[in-house]
């Protein structure tokens, strides 16, 4: 039988080993992410589908030591897997001259484009800010 305190244990050792939180650790094995805080917290208990996923996932995990303790983490026998994939080829890589070369030209293309006379006789009235996280601002003239 399956001590639920002392699973909960040898799971954070498996995210502290990976160095990757309980989200990051869920969405590679599966699963949902409360999931893992249930059984972090000790409120249930893992499933048989809940352990194969993490050693199917993660070949470091040895099967009987996830369950009862004994044995060997990480196994001797198998690496550790990057975290990230390596792609196939490198991305072409833009220089910094380029990049502030292609920053200035747009830079004086959006001046020259605003400084016309249709422009100079509007103004603004409301400037709206949308942020990565759902929030804004609104700036009113």
């Amino acid at each position: 039988m399956v001590n639920s305190e002392e699973f909960s244990k040898r799971l954070q050792i498996i995210l502290d080993y990976y160095d990757i939180s309980a989200a990051v650790f869920a969405d590679a094995i599966q699963v949902g992410r409360s999931s893992i805080s249930h059984i972090l917290s000790g409120r249930n208990k893992p499933s048989l589908d809940f352990v194969l996923k993490i050693v199917q996932t993660y070949p470091e995990v040895e099967l009987y030591w996830l369950l009862n303790g004994k044995g060997d983490f990480p196994k001797s026998d198998v690496k550790k897997p990057p975290l990230t994939p390596k792609p196939d080829s490198p991305a072409p890589v833009i220089s910094d001259e380029k990049l502030k070369n292609a920053t200035e030209i747009e830079s004086s293309t959006i001046a020259k484009s605003f400084s016309g006379s249709e422009f100079s006789a509007k103004k603004i009235k409301r400037v709206v800010l949308f942020y990565e996280d759902g929030t804004f601002e609104a700036f009113e003239n």
